[in-house]
């Protein structure tokens, strides 16, 4: 299925080796819809059905023929792709179109600013570039006010001002009369904060998370072997278990950092508790992706969204997969009624073609200093967001129809994969997700009668892509952290027919781990029990 040449393999020869060792180094010539095709050994296309969808890029499948027309009269017309440092109207009319969507599903007139950037990793760096310039900002606002307020009361001492004992107490000096006491409560006051204002930032996540494998963003990811090997590089996140109320207000209580305050009142001078910015941001997917397709519960969002408010932690929602109408709603948090001080936006923005994405930021946060200090060469070409503008086009036409067509697709293919759970229940552990972002877990099989399938037992979705690609023609990959479970991220154009392929795929490597069949799995010769 894989063309032969006899030039050296340099691109990425390990991962190729892998791929054929699973029947998946498939050279692909040509992609419409849901398809994808190859050429057989008589040089005619053989039809690949195809459930990956980019990894959720293909909303509106591969080569939408409205978005490749637009394309190519883009091209034709000479549309400038390299025209940095100038004004790009075609951005801000991508910008207005996403706030008049986001404003309509989060119930609010807030604008969100956007920034422009390549791909989804790239975007929420970008998100969290923007949360620690903004932390920084008043960190040194703070600091100003700190300063300003300790000379004050310096001044109140010296024309008779006292010292509350409360204060003396609260900073942890023993009281003494006078300027020396004053000084040295102000030494203390000082010495503490400038410790906690010089903490490093605290990044906060969930446990299962996926936010890219960039040298920021693969902190980001909860998979340790993406991310340890990287460790030193990048501030490490917190990671908080999904659904767990206790564990994030733990987290909250022990990374909070405080300051004192010196207040003048009445001749008296006293110490004031107050939080100081140590939180840089929340970073979550509504739904996780390579975690295994897990929504995040609409309560556990509610509680997010409550706590992160009340220590002023601002909330990132990681939108690059679960975004773009995928769940049956532009967002998938705002289902949740969980509303980001951030949003990342990438895959299915690009309409299949174009490589892009966007991150948003609400007003009352936004910080005119980051456009000085972020920038891209690709971002924000002509090119990426007329595709962009037409992809928004197509999901809001006739009153957002595509997004009552992924709800009921998605509830007619949910429908059929929890058929095959429950005539398979030793089989298929669970299935999850919302929209056309579906996911089946296996139970683990490393207890299998087939030797053939306990050695694919740690690999085991990739095992099944394989026998559904080599007996089914059926293109699909399990989660990347998650290995059991399979995802399937068609796009809105889903058909029955197309469903009916799928199920009779699943039921088919159903039975054959029901009946320990390793090499009908496998496509090997022949299982050793």
């Amino acid at each position: 299925m894989n063309s032969v040449s006899a030039d050296p393999q340099l691109a990425e020869p390990y991962l190729l080796g892998w791929l054929a060792s699973l029947g998946l180094d498939v050279d692909y010539v040509r992609a419409e819809g849901n398809t994808l095709y190859y050429l057989g050994a008589n040089g005619a296309e053989i039809p690949v059905l195809d459930f990956a969808g980019g990894y959720g890029s293909l909303i509106l499948g591969h080569n939408h023929p409205e978005i490749t027309a637009y394309a190519q009269q883009l091209l034709a017309s000479q549309t400038p792709v390299h025209a940095q440092f100038s004004r790009h109207p075609y951005a801000n009319d991508v910008a207005v179109a996403l706030n008049r969507i986001l404003q309509r599903e989060l119930g609010t007139e807030e604008n969100y600013s956007a920034i422009f950037a390549n791909t989804g990793a790239e975007a929420v760096e970008a998100a969290v570039k923007h949360a620690e310039l903004d932390r920084g900002l008043r960190l040194a606002e703070l600091r100003e006010q700190l300063d300003a307020n300790l000379a004050a009361a310096r001044a109140a001492v010296a024309d008779g001002a006292v010292v509350a004992a409360e204060a003396y107490r609260l900073v942890g000096v023993d009281a003494q009369a006078g300027t020396a006491g004053f000084e040295a409560l102000a030494a203390a006051v000082a010495g503490h904060n400038a410790e906690q204002t010089g903490r490093p930032p605290v990044l906060l996540t969930l446990e299962g998370g996926f936010h890219g494998k960039l040298v920021g963003s693969v902190q980001l990811t909860h998979n340790e072997g993406y991310r340890a090997p990287f460790a030193a590089l990048a501030t490490p996140a917190r990671f908080i278990p999904a659904d767990s109320p206790q564990a994030l207000k733990a987290v909250l209580e022990s990374e909070r950092a405080t300051v004192f305050d010196l207040v003048v009142e009445g001749g008296t001078v006293s110490v004031a508790e107050r939080n100081s910015p140590v939180f840089c941001a929340f970073v979550l997917e509504p739904i996780q992706g390579e975690g295994g397709i897990r929504v995040l519960s609409e309560e556990f969002a509610q509680e997010i969204q409550r706590a992160c408010a009340e220590v002023d932690c601002p909330v990132i929602v990681d939108e690059v997969q679960s975004g773009m109408g995928r769940s049956g709603d532009f967002l998938a948090s705002s289902a949740l009624g969980l509303r980001g001080d951030y949003y990342a936006l990438a895959k299915s923005l690009g309409g299949g073609i174009a490589k892009t994405s966007v991150m948003l930021t609400r007003q009352s946060r936004y910080r005119s200093e980051f456009e000085l200090v972020h920038s891209s060469t690709f971002a924000k070409d002509a090119l990426s967001c007329f595709i962009s503008q037409k992809v928004l086009e197509i999901l809001e036409a006739d009153d957002g129809a595509a997004y009552r067509t992924v709800r009921e697709r998605g509830a007619k293919l949910l429908g059929v994969l929890e058929g095959v759970r429950a005539d398979f229940p030793d089989v298929v552990k669970d299935v999850r997700g919302r929209g056309l972002m579906l996911g089946l877990e296996f139970h683990d099989q490393s207890g299998s009668g087939s030797e053939a399938i306990r050695e694919s037992a740690p690999l085991l979705g990739y095992t099944v892509a394989g026998y559904l690609m080599r007996e089914h023609r059926i293109r699909t990959f399990p989660t990347a952290s998650a290995v059991n479970t399979l995802r399937f991220e068609p796009s809105l154009y889903l058909t029955d027919a197309e469903i009916d392929q799928l199920e009779r795929g699943l039921r088919g490597a159903a039975q054959l781990f029901r009946t320990h069949d390793g090499a009908g799995l496998t496509g090997t010769a022949a299982d050793a029990a």
